[in-house]
């Protein structure tokens, strides 16, 4: 390992949100780039010395939705730091290699490649693949950690107009540097100033009434989220046409539903809690929204990613404002949320 990223799903796996973390001990980390030390002998494409980075999910390459294309969904899909031993060490170990690795480009560093596998590449295929955000499009991005930020930088190159949502004013500070043209900072407001985790108050609750927003009673599940939705509406005239919930919570959830305009797109990137998170159906059926659900992107898809990498019109770079060593990754996850941008962990430095 020559660079790994501290994201929210490591911070879960920590809190024992994730299913597949079974047995204790364990090592977090999924989001990794660094050298090739040895290669399994049915691996055909790679050899030790090879410079790559994977998607957060590892595809098995031959179930039905493999062979589709759709590895981000594969029916056995594992998941370095989750499904066995991640990322945060010297060495990991990559099912079917083949299928999985990426090869770095000659002039893209560790540190910014290893901010590709989950967040910016989630958010790459939640904007322009599932999201399809067009120029001139508005797009409200709920939640500005790692995904969101990157969502913001992304939708902005694709000419769209972007509304972004966070408690943190570090984060909507970082967003504006990246492309967003408009802020909504509701730290002071509902939830958030009844002292919720900051998990739970991104994009949260706002004193303004659902009714501003014509909600019906029903939408008052999500925690007031119409009082979001409502200043979401406000700036983009009518309603975004892609939103966007790159946190996961139930006000999240509700507050990029409801801030759509008519026949919008809501794509659900953030991880949701357990149990089931109240969406707000009638809205959805009133407006003929699309309610889409994006899961990572596949390793086949990374290229016209890489290219607009390389051009210079995406740069994931401008999002790691830290990088740590090894000794430090325990802190940094308890510290998880209070930091804007992206936290890289360098494993061999201070080792």
């Amino acid at each position: 390992m020559e660079a790994t990223g501290l994201c929210r799903s490591d911070w879960h796996g920590w809190q024992g949100h994730d299913a597949d973390i079974t047995r204790l001990p364990h090592v977090p980390g999924h989001e990794l780039a660094g050298v090739l030390e040895a290669v399994g002998a049915e691996v055909r494409d790679w050899r030790p010395g090879d410079r790559v980075t994977v998607p957060f999910v590892a595809a098995c390459g031959s179930c039905t939705a493999c062979a589709t294309g759709d590895q981000q969904v594969c029916e056995r899909q594992t998941q370095p730091g989750f499904t066995h031993w991640g990322s945060f060490a010297e060495y990991v170990a990559v099912e079917n290699a083949d299928v999985n690795l990426v090869a770095l480009p000659p002039g893209m560093s560790f540190t910014t490649a290893a901010s590709l596998g989950c967040r910016f590449a989630t958010a790459f295929r939640a904007v322009a693949q599932v999201g399809e955000v067009r120029p001139g499009e508005w797009v409200a991005v709920h939640g500005c950690g790692g995904v969101g930020l990157s969502a913001v930088m992304i939708a902005a190159a694709a000419g769209a107009r972007v509304v972004a949502v966070d408690v943190n004013a570090g984060a909507l500070r970082l967003a504006e540097q990246l492309g967003a043209t408009n802020v909504i900072n509701n730290a002071a407001a509902g939830d958030a100033a009844a002292g919720n985790t900051a998990r739970d108050t991104v994009a949260g609750d706002s004193t303004v009434g659902n009714t501003a927003a014509g909600n019906t009673a029903g939408d008052t599940v999500a925690g007031n989220a119409g009082g979001v939705a409502a200043q979401v509406i406000e700036l983009t005239g009518g309603g975004a046409h892609v939103s966007i919930d790159a946190l996961g919570s139930a006000p999240t959830c509700a507050a990029s539903v409801l801030g759509l305009r008519r026949r919008g797109r809501h794509v659900q990137v953030g991880l949701l809690p357990g149990g089931r998170t109240p969406v707000p159906m009638d809205r959805v059926i009133a407006y003929e929204l699309r309610v889409l659900g994006s899961h990572g992107m596949a390793a086949h898809a990374y290229p016209p990613m890489l290219e607009l990498i390389g051009s210079g019109a995406l740069r994931p770079d401008r999002l790691v404002t830290r990088t740590i060593g090894l000794e430090e990754a325990g802190r940094a996850l308890a510290e998880i949320g209070s930091v804007p941008g992206v936290t890289v962990i360098v494993p061999r430095a201070g080792l």
